[in-house]
Order: structure tokens, then sequence, then C-alpha cells
């Protein structure tokens, strides 16, 4: 236990050492935040005060909406305070409490992704039992697994890395805790470990990504026997998934599914992955959604007439 204790805080590195890049990552990544927090709050707002966005596929999109505002805000709020910060310091109890936070959220995004993508298997495979298999308490179901995965994913990566002993150095090259660098600190082997992280990490995004292609790939076929306007709605909309699923699974297999070791771009890489999914998926579900759209331009039109009021 005294071994734990050596190491009270560690030293954040961030982004860049050059105090231009440091500003310049303080305009952009605040702008990304602010966007990220309303084009998200925006998404759950509209499908909240919409009647016609009831169905399930928008129950899905807002709860991934809300775990897109969360997952950045475990990270970046920090990463942006520490550009002012000469020594960019965080204590061994926040370190922890940002890599279950960022887990937490980003498995829940994955999750939900899985759900959505089964919701729209369901849809266009099985259009006439449809309503059947996706009511409101199936729906809930899986939203709901969908969060409690999340957390024993994240739970399970939190629990391999604070028992293991930290007695120095505390330099962490990166601009938040994750697993990689932490398991690189441990004053102790870290084997058993970095493969505990393979299995829980990397293969819940391999697995999730796998899954989630197949489903697209029988949707893709089961199209063919359609006429031209439902294959177009159906691949609009399948297409916005698919680029979603690029966005947030393809990084994490990059980080976690190899042995547990640091690259020079992994902090480009894992700093895409919980900036631009939750940046770009508001614009992804809206522009290429025309009831969405409508909902909102609805939703702006009542705001506008109770302004004038």
């Amino acid at each position: 236990m005294d071994a734990k204790n050596n190491v009270t805080e560690f030293v954040l590195f961030g982004l860049f050492q050059s105090r231009e890049m440091q500003y310049a990552c303080f305009v952009v990544f605040s702008l990304f935040h602010v966007l990220t927090i309303l084009g998200n709050l925006l998404v759950i707002t509209t499908i909240s005060a919409s009647k016609t966005l009831n169905s399930p596929m928008y129950f899905f999109l807002s709860h991934l909406s809300f775990a897109d505002m969360c997952y950045p805000s475990a990270t970046t709020p920090k990463m942006i305070a520490d550009t002012f910060m000469e020594r960019k310091i965080i204590s061994f109890n926040g370190c922890m409490t940002q890599l279950f936070s960022a887990h937490f959220f980003g498995g829940t995004e994955i999750f939900l992704l899985t759900a959505m993508a089964y919701d729209r298997y369901v849809a266009i495979c099985r259009p006439l039992h449809y309503t059947c298999i996706m009511d409101r308490w199936k729906c809930g179901l899986l939203v709901g697994a969908s969060w409690v995965a999340g957390f024993l994913h994240s739970l399970l990566q939190t629990l391999f890395t604070v028992q293991l002993p930290f007695c120095g150095p505390n330099e962490i090259d990166n601009f938040f805790c994750d697993v990689h660098p932490l398991l690189k600190l441990a004053c102790a082997d870290t084997s058993v470990v970095g493969l505990m992280v393979v299995a829980n990490s990397g293969m819940i995004s391999l697995v999730s990504f796998l899954i989630l292609i197949i489903s697209y790939v029988v949707i893709l076929l089961n199209l063919r026997s359609r006429s031209s306007e439902g294959r177009r709605k159906a691949l609009s909309t399948c297409g916005s998934h698919i680029i979603t699923v690029l966005l947030v699974l393809v990084p994490p297999m990059f980080m976690y599914i190899r042995p547990s070791t640091t690259l020079a771009a992994d902090k480009l890489v894992i700093l895409f992955n919980i900036v631009m999914p939750p940046l770009l998926n508001p614009l992804i579900y809206t522009l290429r959604n025309n009831e969405v759209k409508s909902a909102m331009r609805k939703l702006f039109m009542i705001k506008g007439s109770l302004g004038e009021k």
C-alpha cells in the first residue's frame, strides 16, 4: 500500500509544448467544445419538443447526443484550462475519475450505436414486425443496457488501473489520464493488466465494429428488393449511422486492440475520438434527415413567435 501512496498527483504534458500552439489549442478546442454542447443540446431539445420525432430511432439519438455532450466534457475542459498552466497537474483521484468518466461515456456511446444499428435492422428487414419488436419497453431496455454496459466496462478499466502501484515518475505524456500511459508509469509487471485492457476495451471496439458492419451489409442486401424511394430513404439513414460508426470505433480499435504500448500518434488519435464524433454527430444526423430539420424549423418558429409576444 505504501508504494501506491508514493504518487499523489500526475503531471500532464498536454498536446504541445509551444506556448503559441497552446494558445491556438485554447481557441480551437474552446470553440469546438461550445459547439459540441450546443449542437447536441439542440438535438435533445428538438426531439423532446417535437410530436413527430417519436420513433425509437430518435429515442436512441437523444441518448447518443447526451453521451456525446458528456464524453468530451470528461477531458476537454481540463485540457483547455491547462493551456494557461506552467505545470499541468492532476491529483491521483482526479486522474482516476477522469479515466472512469471518459471510458464510461465513450463505452456507452459504442453500445448505443449498436442498439441503433439493431433498430435500423429491424425497421428495414422486418418492417411488418417493427412496432411489435421495438416497443417502448424494449427500447428502454436497450438504452438502459447500453448505459449499464458502459458503466461496467469503465468500472473494470478503472479497477485494473487503480490497484497498480505508482512510485514514480509521475509524468504522463498525454493531455488526460488514459490507461496506456498510466500502465507505463506503474512500478510493477503490467502484462496481465495490459491483456485485460485488450480484452475489455479492444475486443468491445472490435466486436461492436464487426456486428455493426455485418448488420449494415445485411440491410444493404435486403434493400435490393425495395423501391427506389425506399432504398434512397434507407440508405440516407444508414449512411449517417455508418459514418458515425467509423468515426467512433476506428480510433479505439487503433488504441486498445494492440498490446499496452504508447505510440507518438496516440495523443492525436484519441483527441480525434474525443472531439470530432461528438462535434459532428449533430450535423451528420440533422443535415441528412428532413424530419429533424423540419422539427428544428418548427421549434425556432415557436420560439420566435413567443419572443414577439
